[in-house]
């Protein structure tokens, strides 16, 4: 064993694939390597995976025997899907006979799954009542399918979530054949045929490819002589073994997007945000959260799936996009970068080459317009105006961002546009990144409003290398704070490199009881354990959506129990200089209500204006942890210090306290139990013993004398 611990996460770019090296004990960034994506390469971009990791070992004298942690994100199942490269998928379904086999099989004739660029997914379905099914009419059923071009199967059983005998004899007929079979119950165990079984095809059309490039790679990496397994980045914030993305590639769907926010959560001190992952030619937005990223079950080409995937929003600009212009006037901002046209920045050209620059305009791609701006120098140089050169004509970025660059040359290059649109150099620049991010701001509002963020209290995070190109601006044009991480421009590796092993599993159930949570939870802890999670590590969330009546559980834990934590730990007056900051002037005295071994619970008071009435006072509330991350933050909250004891009685008071009744229909509060250093989440519950049930789960074993805090809030109406 070599003398270090090292663990490395590898992000794919649309133009770069990076690595980054993390020392395991002191998380210090010990090596960071770049190569280009390689699409054309006949591996596809895990060519480019391996290339860089090699890179990354050689460059930073890292020994194979010293890796411990080796994932990384993949655009492998995306761009599958984006251009068509599936496979043709066989759909047998079993069930009942008579009325309800013509129920389901109309539920599962799929025919051809559109994608989104205008290709689809063929498939050819097949039905057997379950009181024919053998090995020999599956086989047979198989073999039709495939004399009609199907490349792989999908077994798909009627109430397969409750029994799946059905789909497992179908599996072993299809093997028999020699076929690759996806078993519609593995993908997901939630109710709803018709959504399952489209999952479990668009699941089992990718699975040929991911399989050849999961090959590829792994054998590449044991060559290397690198011990540790080969985890691949889920779209849901978590690795898996490459052996379960063998079974289950559909999750690895957004999985770019994905480490970047996992990437800031390690660096950002703020419970609630929007998050921007900035590219050369796109953004992705996204929210955080109660210290978490939004989940939701992702959508393909309109149709619902049921993967977890970030709740991520893709927007065509980005800090490479190139501008256009007509007739004096801009006409917009992308969605074109500078790397299609092939063109490099002006921000980035040195001053002295930006001699004597005219404007003229480029056709980047066949069928574009020809209204993008470029402009030709006096040596034949050729660059091209974009948001990163606006934002540095404006003084937006500093040395510290990737998005840094030559300003003197970035104004000089902008003159000849500003003179074509008649204004300053200054002006030519805030009109670009105006036009720019008058995309950004709608889609930012509705995340808002969608999640129901107090926009005083959101916070604008900006990652990827283009983040400063356009983050700086957002946020004084939407009077929000922002900050760009520290490393933003491998944040996304950042958090492969960090990312946990995750899983989220998921029931129908109509009024779950205490004993339905916990069973539904040690399901979730054991998947997690069995993909590879220290048991000691493990965390859960709990959440329960009583108008779909569905129960969720999502379990997440390390690969190793880390001995030392990435940042220095915080005492109670640096906390709360930290908690004073995030509250701002806007009330009273802050105190310290409420402490665990890993938390502190920070109120502030808040004054409410009231007509003809005493003024109101409420709490804001702030929880960090040791590390001074505020993991939890509300404008209006109710703190009760307690204990693991007392827990039982206080939560029931607090619970009927803060429950509204408004005829026969209680609404129900949020509330949020700090011990150690987690969070219990009891929010979306209809009833207290549903909340209870959820406690119970979760602090099952805890000593009775063990500090609890609760925060409880109030819904409205």
């Amino acid at each position: 064993m070599g003398k270090r611990k090292v663990r490395m996460g590898i992000d794919v770019g649309g133009t770069h694939t990076k690595a980054v090296a993390i020392d395991n004990d002191t998380f210090e960034i010990i090596g960071k390597v770049q190569v280009p994506t390689t699409h054309d390469s006949e591996q596809g971009v895990a060519a480019g995976v391996v290339e860089c990791f090699q890179k990354c070992l050689r460059d930073n004298n890292i020994a194979p025997e010293d890796v411990i942690f080796l994932a990384h994100s993949t655009t492998q199942a995306t761009n599958a899907l984006l251009e068509g490269d599936v496979a043709r998928v066989g759909i047998i379904v079993t069930g009942g006979g008579g009325v309800s086999s013509l129920l389901a099989k109309a539920q599962t004739k799929l025919g051809r799954l559109p994608l989104v660029t205008g290709r689809y997914i063929e498939t050819f379905s097949g039905y057997i009542d379950k009181e024919r099914l053998s090995e020999e009419t599956a086989r047979a059923a198989v073999r039709a399918l495939k004399a009609k071009g199907a490349e792989i199967i999908v077994a798909s059983e009627v109430y397969g979530v409750d029994d799946g005998e059905g789909e497992a004899v179908i599996a072993r007929a299809a093997e028999k054949e020699k076929m690759k079979v996806t078993r519609a119950s593995e993908i997901s165990k939630l109710y709803g045929l018709t959504t399952r079984t489209r999952t479990a095809a668009v699941n089992a059309s990718i699975l040929p490819k991911m399989l050849d490039t999961a090959d590829s790679t792994e054998r590449s990496v044991k060559a290397t002589g690198i011990q540790a397994p080969l985890m691949i980045m889920r779209g849901d914030g978590g690795v898996m073994s490459i052996d379960e993305m063998r079974k289950r590639p559909i999750l690895s769907m957004m999985s770019g997007p994905t480490a970047s926010v996992v990437g800031a959560l390690m660096y950002l001190r703020a419970s609630v945000g929007i998050y921007f992952e900035v590219g050369g030619t796109s953004t992705n937005i996204g929210v955080i959260k109660n210290g978490r990223p939004t989940i939701r079950h992702a959508e393909l080409a309109g149709y619902r799936t049921y993967v977890n995937s970030l709740d991520v929003r893709v927007l065509g600009v980005a800090g490479g996009s190139m501008v256009r212009a007509d007739h004096g006037k801009l006409v917009d901002v992308g969605p074109r970068s500078a790397h299609i046209a092939g063109l490099p920045y002006s921000a980035f050209a040195d001053e002295k080459d930006i001699v004597d620059p005219e404007l003229y305009f480029v056709t980047p791609k066949k069928g574009d317009p020809s209204d993008y701006c470029a402009i030709k120098c006096k040596n034949g140089k050729s660059y091209t105006i974009t948001n990163t050169c606006a934002a540095n004509v404006l003084g937006l970025t500093s040395p510290e961002y990737y998005a840094y660059g030559n300003q003197a040359a970035a104004k000089k290059a902008m003159k000849p546009l500003a003179d074509y649109l008649g204004v300053s150099v200054e002006e030519a620049a805030r009109q670009i990144l105006s036009m720019a991010c008058a995309k950004l701001v709608p889609v930012v509002e509705d995340l808002i409003a969608e999640y129901k963020l107090d926009s005083d209290q959101a916070v604008l995070v900006g990652c990827g290398g283009g983040a400063a190109a356009l983050i700086p601006f957002m946020g004084q044009l939407m009077n929000i704070k922002y900050k760009i991480p520290e490393n933003a421009d491998v944040i996304s590796s950042i958090g492969v490199a960090l990312a946990m092993v995750r899983d989220t599993v998921e029931r129908v159930i109509p009024n779950p009881t205490e004993a339905d949570i916990t069973a539904i939870r040690r399901e979730a802890v054991e998947s997690v354990i069995k993909l590879g999670a220290a048991p000691d590590s493990i965390e859960t969330v709990v959440e329960i959506d009583n108008q779909k009546q569905r129960v969720s559980v999502s379990a997440m834990g390390s690969t190793e129990v880390k001995t030392t934590d990435m940042m220095k730990a915080v005492d109670e007056k640096e906390a709360e200089k930290i908690a004073v900051e995030s509250f701002g002037n806007k009330g009273g005295k802050v105190e310290l209500a409420g402490t665990t071994d890993a938390m502190y619970v920070y109120t502030q008071e808040r004054f409410e204006k009231s007509v003809m009435r005493k003024r109101r006072v409420n709490h804001a509330v702030r929880v960090l942890d040791q590390k001074g991350f505020i993991k939890l933050q509300t404008a209006r909250g109710t703190v009760v210090d307690s204990t693991i004891g007392s827990l039982d009685k206080d939560f029931r008071k607090l619970f009927d306290e803060l429950s509204t009744y408004k005829g026969d229909v209680t609404i129900c509060p949020d509330l949020f139990i700090v011990v150690g250093g987690r969070i219990i989440e009891v929010s979306g519950v209809s009833s207290m013993d549903q909340g209870i049930g959820i406690i119970n789960a979760e602090i099952n074993g805890m000593p009775t004398e063990e500090k609890a805090v609760m925060i409880g809030i109030r819904q409205a109406v």
